[in-house]
Order: structure tokens, then C-alpha cells, then sequence
């Protein structure tokens, strides 16, 4: 049964067959939520997988009864998320990876730490997350200017970027995936052009990091951030910071610690540098506990791999839409072009108010989203597509 729509085809019944199968062997056990649960909210905090759920409990009760005597072996596990964190975005050094406490802290850390000069302008998409667009626009009161671009345009998005680049731009700011309706952005080819043109490129990559693959070389990133707890299945509070090594001294640093500096162990020497590492960017202790847990997290992502995790998020994502656009009562709004395809994917249920179906959704314990005027679905590799055919029946079912 073949069905077209837009630039997708689809082979139904071959695809329901095989992404079924690949469902099943999914580490299904490294997930164990309530039976009448359906979690299709990754773009928002991911549940823990059963491994990084055992490692917290184990940190607190080795905490509960011997303190921070195993530190050093703490440290040895941070060591390994950094390298971990490098490998997955193909960071060329662990060196170039900073543990920060949100992709918001890292985006302020580049948006405050560059010098601007009145005259230079950022350029984005307006429908950016409010992260990756507040943070500009509070650099109006230092001159700088905000060059804010409609993503549905009629160029596409990315020549619609571009063409809004001139001598001027310093920095050119776009996340991976756009959280709203799931669109994915070209990143090597607006990479490249900003490489080619001496403007930064700043990638908020919170929404591809753990379901999508991403090469931080390829795409010419100089800047890249994301927390831990949406596609990464890690905790709140932990996420990462890269930014390429050659341009690590051109950020001012304002925030100043213990941990920051190139020997953080010398309490008693007077004398003390700036790390001529990531690190220069944690000006404090580390969190540990969240260190542990997205450590565990990304050693599941690493057993998987990201491939292997791409394929499968990817053929979830084009079931539901298989589904959603059988349904008359249904209106899909995420971009069904393959190459646009990510985790997310948004839809309307027709003449219904977006607010009450979500809350009727939420209710009956199918864990989603209101975002981008619809209703938000974001599976990850583990779900399986009973699930999402209960999930768009659920929906079909909770319009008044």
C-alpha cells in the first residue's frame, strides 16, 4: 500500500512490519515506565533509561554512607562524559568540551563573552526557542542589531538566513532542530557559508543531541550547546558546551571560581590563570550526580548507536505522520520532506482547541506537548508503533 504526500512516500504495511521488529529489540528492558504510559515528550525531559536510574541511586547511597571518599574516581567518570560528549558531536578534543548547567548558560556565555561593537547585527530564525532568541535581543541595548527571519518564508529558510547576512553580521545563530513542528535545519550548508564569509555559527543543538547524528567539523560549528535531559535521556541541570579551540579566547569570561583556572587543585598558590581548556567556562564545583547520570545515559546511546538510534527515531517519526495524514480529522504541520524529518513531529486535530486536546492527552497518561499551534509527539528509538497508534487514537478520541 503506497500512500504520497508532499516529498514523502510511504510503504505502510512494509514499514508498520519493520520498524515493529526493531521495536523489539531495542533494549526494551533499559525502559520501564508504567504500563499505561505512552512518553512521547523527549523533546521536552526525557524518563531515565533503567541504567542511569540504577548508577543515581547507587552515587546517593555511596554518598549515604562513605561521602566523597571515591572522588577521584568521580573525577575519572567526568573525564569520561567529556570524552563521551566530544565523541558524539565529533568534537576533534575532550579539551573543547565544557559541562555547563543549560544550553541557556551557554548561550549567554557566547552572547555576553564576545565583544560587539554598535553596528553589528546576529541573525536567526524567529521562531527560535525562547533560549536562542532572548539572549540575542538583549544585546539591542548594546547596539548590536537582531535580524530575525521567518523559517516558512518563501526562500528556503537557509538562503533566507543567508541573504540576510551582510558585512556586518557577526554571528549567524540556528538550532538543529526547531522545537515547535521538529524542522531541520542545513546546518553544513549554513556552516559553510558563515565559515566562508568570517561569521560565527552557533548551534543550539538540544533537539538532535542523543536521536540524531551531528558532526561538529562538518557543519563548521564554532559554537555548540545542549542539556542533557531531552534526546540524551540524561538528567536537569548538566549540559554541554563546545566551542572550537581556536576561537576559545575571543570569549570574555564573566563568571570567575576555583574551577576555572589551570591547576583548580592548588588551593594555597596565590598565582592562578585562566584553563587553556573547556573548563575555562565552569567557574565552580561540578554536579556530580548529574555528571554520573548522563555518563550512564550516553554509554546506552553509545552501546545503541547513533545511527542505529537516527533510524530508528526517523522511522517512528514517519509512522505517525503515515498515520496522522490518514485521518481526515487530522492536519499535519511538521514538513514532511525527508530531509527536514527529525523526533518531532506536530499536528492539529481539525476544529479543536490544541490547549484541551493536550490536557485530554496528558490525562489519559500519554505524555506530549503544546507547542508550534498544535499538538506535539517526540518518540524516541524505544518506542514502539502500538504505541503511536494508540497515541493518534487517543487523540482522535479526546476532541469534545
Amino acid at each position: 500500500m503506497w500512500q504520497y504526500c508532499g516529498n514523502l512516500v510511504f510503504m505502510a504495511f512494509h514499514h508498520r512490519n519493520h520498524s515493529a521488529q526493531n521495536g523489539i529489540r531495542c533494549m526494551p528492558s533499559q525502559f520501564k515506565l508504567n504500563e499505561d504510559v505512552i512518553y512521547l515528550n523527549h523533546a521536552a525531559v526525557s524518563p531515565w533509561p533503567v541504567k542511569t536510574a540504577d548508577v543515581v541511586k547507587a552515587f546517593a547511597h555511596e554518598n549515604q554512607v562513605q561521602g566523597s571518599k571515591n572522588y577521584l574516581q568521580w573525577m575519572k567518570t567526568e573525564s569520561q562524559l567529556r570524552s563521551r560528549l566530544a565523541s558524539l558531536i565529533n568534537a576533534r578534543s575532550a579539551d573543547e568540551i565544557s559541562l555547563l548547567k543549560s544550553t541557556s548558560e551557554a548561550l549567554s556565555t557566547v552572547a555576553y563573552g564576545l565583544e560587539w561593537k554598535a553596528g553589528d547585527n546576529v541573525v536567526l530564525f524567529k521562531q527560535e526557542f525562547p533560549s536562542n532568541r532572548i539572549v540575542w535581543e538583549s544585546l539591542k541595548s548594546r547596539g548590536v542589531e537582531v535580524r530575525e527571519l521567518e523559517i516558512h518564508g518563501t526562500q528556503s529558510p537557509e538562503d533566507a538566513l543567508i541573504s540576510s547576512c551582510d558585512a556586518r553580521t557577526r554571528l549567524v545563530t540556528v538550532s538543529s532542530v526547531q522545537y515547535a513542528d521538529g524542522f531541520r535545519a542545513d546546518l553544513n550548508k549554513l556552516g559553510s557559508y558563515c565559515r566562508d564569509n568570517d561569521i560565527l555559527f552557533c548551534v543550539d543543538a538540544i533537539q538532535s543531541l542523543g536521536a540524531l547524528h551531528f558532526d561538529a567539523q562538518a557543519c563548521h560549528a564554532d559554537f555548540v550547546m545542549a542539556d542533557g535531559h531531552k534526546w540524551m535521556m540524561g538528567p536537569e541541570g548538566l549540559a554541554l558546551f563546545y566551542v572550537r579551540e581556536e576561537i576559545r579566547d575571543q570569549l570574555t569570561l564573566n563568571q570567575y571560581g576555583w574551577h576555572m583556572v589551570a591547576n583548580p587543585g592548588h588551593f594555597d598558590t596565590p598565582d592562578w590563570e585562566v584553563s587553556p581548556t573547556g573548563t575555562r567556562f565552569e567557574c565552580g564545583s561540578p554536579n556530580m550526580l548529574a555528571i554520573h547520570a548522563l555518563n550512564a545515559s550516553l554509554g546506552l546511546i553509545e552501546e545503541m548507536g547513533i545511527n542505529e538510534i537516527e533510524t530508528l527515531v526517523l522511522s517512528n517519526t514517519q509512522y505517525l505522520m503515515e498515520l496522522i495524514l490518514s485521518e481526515p480529522k487530522l492536519t499535519l504541520i511538521s514538513d514532511t520532506d525527508m530531509v527536514r524529518r527529525s523526533g518531532i513531529v506536530t499536528f492539529k486535530v481539525n476544529n479543536a482547541d490544541s490547549t484541551k486536546i493536550y490536557e485530554n492527552l496528558m490525562s489519559k497518561s500519554v505524555i506530549c506537548a503544546a507547542r508550534g499551534g498544535g499538538i506535539r509527539f517526540s518518540p524516541h528509538f524505544y518506542n514502539t508503533n502500538n504505541e503511536l497508534e494508540k497515541a493518534v487514537e487517543a487523540s482522535l478520541n479526546a476532541s469534545p
